[in-house]
């Protein structure tokens, strides 16, 4: 145990990341019953449907799990919230925007606040505010990515440097060796969400899980920089489509409608790679395997762990 697992009062100092509108029960609900944190990211989905989900995770598991709300994607910001405190959810995860004005709410109602960041400023920020949990997300994460491209290795030890709440480190993590290297710069666990794709629970199309078994290390690729809506994406016939269209100056406007939910989807859960995208962090190259949820998680605590005790015999 750590003060993010206490903080959290999870076995495993391991966090799901949020995936938007592909988010579901069974994986975030497995996540949680190995000791780790699951996540339902709500993304740009409607009430009802994160609702349901919500209610669903429950029955599957009645240890803790947190809610993503990506603060200025989300249309329904204020349901999300009020779906929280409804359904007694202990932790909630904030992205994408200013949490400051919601965490005294949440914290009324004994909801734990986990803030991503991409920076010391945001870390800051996010600890002034109230926030329990920071996690501090580089540049070789999956998906939607800050403009400022600061990679997890550079990113960890400043913010363990610039807080004295605990951090947890994204992007780029997906083993053992991930774990205990974020460890060693000092933070307090991780937060994964490309290698929990290829797990056994995990419902995505076979072709999603195909294409990071097949991945080496350059096959992501960072689409929208030109349209100032940075985001990584696995190399598929549709992601090139997507860099020809920036090369021919396609407008923002554009850009956002054919990388919304609706096309991420069509990638991630109709396995259509050339009618819609699939999100993939650096990490991609490591997945070799398709193991349970429980195997996995237990994997990467028990290698770190054989890790730090092999550092410690070298001494």
């Amino acid at each position: 145990m750590n003060n993010l697992t206490e903080t959290l009062e999870i076995k495993y100092p391991i966090l799901q990341g949020g995936m938007g509108n592909i988010s579901n029960a069974p994986l975030t609900a497995a996540i949680s019953e190995a000791g780790a944190l699951g996540t339902i990211g709500v993304g740009t989905m409607g009430t009802e449907e994160v609702e349901s989900i919500i209610i669903e995770t429950k029955k599957r598991t009645s240890n803790p799990f947190a809610l993503n709300i990506p603060i200025a994607i989300t249309p329904h910001l204020p349901e999300m919230v009020r779906l929280v405190v409804k359904h007694k959810v202990p932790v909630v995860s904030l992205s994408a925007g200013n949490p400051a004005p919601l965490i005294p709410y949440f914290h009324e109602h004994g909801v734990k606040v986990v803030c991503v960041v991409a920076s010391r400023k945001q870390a800051k920020k996010a600890e002034e505010a109230g926030a329990d949990i920071i996690v501090g997300e580089g540049y070789e994460a999956a998906g939607i990515n800050s403009n400022l491209e600061t990679t997890t290795l550079a990113l960890i030890p400043q913010l363990v440097d610039t807080v004295s709440i605990p951090v947890a480190a994204a992007g780029g993590i997906g083993d053992g060796r991930g774990l205990a290297s974020m460890l060693a710069l000092g933070a307090g666990g991780v937060q994964m969400g490309t290698r929990f794709i290829a797990t056994r629970e995990a419902p995505f199309h076979d072709h999603y899980k195909a294409a990071l078994l097949e991945a080496i290390d350059d096959s992501t690729v960072i689409v929208g920089r030109s349209v100032g809506k940075v985001r990584r994406v696995m190399k598929t016939p549709y992601s090139a489509e997507l860099i020809r269209k920036e090369k021919e100056g396609v407008p923002a406007e554009e850009f956002g409608i054919l990388t919304s939910e609706t096309y991420h989807r069509i990638g991630a859960l109709e396995g259509k790679l050339d009618q819609g995208f699939i999100n993939g962090g650096q990490v991609s190259g490591l997945v070799t395997d398709i193991p349970s949820v429980k195997e996995l998680i237990e994997k990467m605590v028990s290698d770190a762990e054989n890790i730090f005790a092999g550092l410690r015999r070298v001494e």
